[in-house]
């Protein structure tokens, strides 16, 4: 049975520091599983999942604190599978001008209806017409089955009004 580690990594960003990342992993036995990573004003931010053989996973944690161009915090996960799946999945999605608060308007609404979030990816660009700046959003959901589809799209359409923006929920298949 494996050991289920999840990394938050942060550092300079430079050519490199993937290979350097995956070369520590594997040397340590351990299986890159699932990442999300990203250059963010010069900086290299990610979330990598690793499986690892019990008796590696300190002596890995070990290697990784050694890197030095990357700040490395380690979790050790208890449930290898991931959160209980809750039954329904939603995909979100927000266009908008940008303004301050955004982001925690929709998360309020997230919340008031149980849903949470499981993947968040947003960005800024400029609006073809203007040179005004919009903020996008795209989201992953998981609900549990009670929730109320129409009143999370009625609240959702209320906040859409107030910030001016497209805001669509859709149900995933599979």
């Amino acid at each position: 049975m494996s050991r289920i580690l999840v990394l938050t990594l942060l550092g300079d960003d430079r050519p490199g520091l993937v290979e350097q990342l995956s070369s520590v992993i594997t040397a340590h036995g351990g299986n890159w599983l699932e990442s999300s990573m990203a250059q963010l004003a010069g900086k290299f931010a990610g979330i990598l999942k690793v499986s690892v053989p019990p008796d590696q996973a300190e002596p890995l944690e070990e290697a990784l604190a050694q890197l030095s161009a990357l700040r490395v915090a380690v979790e050790c996960s208890m449930n290898s599978a991931g959160a209980a799946p809750r039954h329904r999945r939603l995909a979100f999605s927000l266009v908008g001008h940008d303004r301050i608060g955004i982001v925690r308007e929709v998360s309020q609404v997230f919340t008031r209806h149980g849903v949470n979030v499981e993947k968040l990816v947003t960005r800024v660009s400029s609006a073809p017409m203007s040179s005004e700046t919009l903020f996008h959003a795209e989201a992953v959901l998981n609900a549990d089955a009670a929730v109320d589809a129409a009143a999370l799209k009625a609240d959702l359409e209320r906040l859409s009004n107030d910030l001016i923006a497209d805001i669509n929920l859709d149900e995933l298949v599979g």
